[in-house]
């Protein structure tokens, strides 16, 4: 059973950047690899997405610009790069990994594995 566990998160100030990384144990990556986002009381947001090359990489409208996924499959982590964060950007963020069925998608009962999360909060 593979295991994932996020590291990074904090609390800064509006435009600041944070890098979160999420490591798997006891097993290698997923084909896919995401980050959701769950703010209190809401269900969680698929944030961005990379498939198994990190040649395809998808991202919520919200962030396109500002953050960045990338995948290391030797070292088994998966990074998420937030730059000019927001107030709105406050959220647990987890780390989540699927196989190749149904692909990359936005539906977070569609994947497989779960972080157990790492509070981001940015104050204005």
């Amino acid at each position: 059973q593979v295991q994932l566990v996020e590291s990074g998160g904090g609390a800064v100030q509006a435009g600041d950047s944070l890098r979160l990384s999420c490591a798997a144990s006891g097993g290698t990556l997923s084909v896919y690899m995401g980050w959701f986002s769950q703010a209190p009381g809401k269900d969680p947001e698929f944030v961005a997405g990379i498939n198994w090359s990190g040649g395809d990489t998808t991202y919520t409208d919200s962030v396109k610009g500002r953050f960045t996924i990338s995948r290391d499959n030797y070292m088994n982590m998966v990074h998420l790069q937030m730059n000019s964060l927001k107030p709105e950007d406050t959220a647990v963020y987890y780390c989540a990994g699927k196989g190749s069925v149904y692909g990359m998608t936005s539906q977070s009962r569609l994947w497989n594995y779960w972080g157990q999360g790492t509070q981001v909060t940015v104050s204005a």
